[in-house]
């Protein structure tokens, strides 16, 4: 492991020994809904309420996981997460039923990258050989804390995006696999000085943007590098301000660009506004079809920006704008 530029690192032996995705039901309906582990036909889960529904997908993804390396908590020697709500609520509740050291992180959608950076620094520093990252995310949990209670049903615009339901976890290791961790860039606060709470696409674009002129930059690489630069969750709006701005400086391919809100829905069939977002979204699209995509060898290299807006309702309330935030991690495919 080692520092590269300004703001990325490059790894030496860290791998994914496995990863699992669990899905709710417009997830589970949409283009990719063959690839998730799990399904639910319902938001609730099984559960009381919406809020032990995220819990128990939390648990059900961690418990996958580790079937499918064939481990056990025991030999888990951390674990990195987060999700969507206060004090990282669900994942602080969900982790009770597991003995192993946890960090908890946030970096509202691009928690999925920031909890695979910080896994990888400590596989590759040497702390132990298996971490656990869990990521997760709800619409209905989602929705009433940042915007309106959900039983609201006030009418939204089309920049809206859908908050993903679902969650995602996957074993960092330094145990070889068919897939490498090798880079990863970390992200600065880019404030567009944007407040609309319901157009988080265009707010989160420029931070994604420059996280991705930073990587290139600080490797020295294009984005021919990548067989798929993945961004998410910008969705319709936000893509297309994202593709104008590296374009503006001189980025010019974008045949391999994509966004995991656009990926994850249909946008033309189902009610999802402008696309997906949450920390579910890009969980779902990576641990899944891009995981699945690398060790087939549909693709060699990809490039993974999760996006975060950073939004607190009380400070929106005092008309504050909306920071955003960007991480990055490349994944490589590789031969054991």
């Amino acid at each position: 492991m080692r520092k590269i530029g300004k703001n990325s690192i490059e790894f030496e032996n860290v791998f994914l020994r496995a990863t699992s995705t669990v899905a709710g039901p417009k997830e589970s309906k949409g283009p990719l809904g063959k690839y998730f582990d799990v399904h639910f036909n319902d938001s609730h889960c099984g559960q009381e309420n919406w809020e032990q529904a995220e819990i128990k997908m939390q648990q059900m993804a961690i418990d996958l996981v580790l079937e499918k390396a064939g481990l056990n908590i025991k030999n888990i020697d951390a674990m990195v997460g987060g999700d969507l709500n206060n004090q990282l609520a669900i994942t602080n509740y969900a982790l009770r039923a597991y003995d192993a050291p946890y960090l908890g992180v946030f970096a509202a959608c691009s928690t999925c990258t920031e909890s695979l950076i910080v896994a990888s620094n400590l596989i590759d520093a040497g702390y132990g050989e298996n971490v656990v990252t869990i990521t997760s995310s709800h619409n209905s949990t989602s929705e009433r804390q940042f915007r309106y209670p959900t039983e609201y049903g006030g009418q939204k615009p089309n920049s809206m995006t859908s908050t993903t339901t679902g969650a995602g976890s996957c074993i960092v290791s330094s145990v070889p696999s068919s897939i490498k961790i090798i880079r990863a860039t970390l992200g600065k606060i880019v404030d567009p000085e944007l407040s609309d709470s319901q157009d988080m696409g265009r707010t989160m674009a420029p931070a994604a943007a420059s996280t991705l002129i930073t990587h290139l930059q600080d490797f020295n690489i294009t984005t021919d590098e990548y067989d798929l630069i993945l961004t998410g969750d910008l969705s319709k709006y936000g893509s297309d301000i994202f593709e104008k701005i590296v374009n503006n400086v001189g980025i010019m391919r974008t045949d391999n660009f994509n966004d995991a809100g656009l990926m994850l829905y249909d946008i033309e069939k189902q009610h999802v506004f402008a696309g997906g977002s949450g920390c579910g979204c890009v969980t779902l699209v990576t641990l899944s079809y891009v995981i699945n995509a690398l060790r087939i060898g549909i693709y060699h290299k990809v490039l993974i920006i999760a996006t975060g807006a950073l939004m607190n309702p009380i400070m929106v309330a005092q008309n504050e704008t909306i920071p955003a935030i960007a991480h990055a991690i490349a994944l490589e495919r590789s031969f054991e």
